[in-house]
């Protein structure tokens, strides 16, 4: 039997459970944890705890938030008449890093994907019916991700849409078929609002 010290082992197996994360990037991310000093680390632990305690869904546009409602829909000076509609709380903080959007989210979390076993009962679709039949809402912005998932529920979402008559857009394709909003730049992203077409 070979060198192991069994908690090491076990710190690299939960970092190597993170998406994106692989063996040796999680032995990294492990040894440097051990270098770090005791209180460090138990700061380090208790803001994960802070965040994982304090962070929920914002009551209206269900973004994450650690109040009632999230800085952008408490703020008076965006506009509520016009609601983007993105898969995740990642896809508001790309829009927000291009400082041109000034309307309103909704954070679905999740698509469609039958393969997967998620059903549109799973996502935050009722909540958004909700907030077009109880506010002057204009338009909505479909800028769930340009995959086969993504288009899928933008399609489903819009067909729900259509007794509402209200404006429903789609993102222009700067986005490349299959990417993702989340790492798309400010200025591709900016191209895709502004080249948005209606859903007929």
């Amino acid at each position: 039997m070979g060198y192991t010290v069994p908690p090491l082992e076990n710190l690299i197996d939960k970092f190597e459970s993170l998406p994106s994360i692989g063996r040796k990037s999680a032995q990294r991310i492990a040894f440097y944890i051990l270098n770090m000093d005791i209180e460090q680390v138990r700061d380090f632990t208790k803001t994960m705890l802070d965040a994982k305690e304090q962070i929920h869904y914002c009551s209206v546009c269900q973004t994450l938030t650690d109040g009632e409602r999230c800085s952008i829909c408490a703020n008076p000076n965006r506009d509520p008449k016009v609601i983007c509609v993105v898969e995740s709380a990642q896809d508001v903080m790309a829009f927000e890093r291009t400082k041109e959007y000034n309307g309103t989210y909704h954070v679905l979390h999740g698509l469609i994907s039958p393969i997967d076993g998620i059903t549109p009962d799973q996502l935050k679709i009722k909540e958004l019916l909700f907030r077009v039949t109880n506010d002057d809402v204009q338009e909505v912005i479909m800028a769930t991700n340009p995959t086969v998932e993504g288009e899928a529920t933008a399609m489903y979402i819009s067909k729900l849409l259509k007794p509402f008559e209200i404006k429903v857009t789609r993102l222009a394709y700067g986005i490349p078929v299959g990417g993702s909003l989340e790492y798309a730049d400010e200025v591709t992203l900016m191209r895709a609002l502004e080249g948005r077409s209606e859903i007929k």
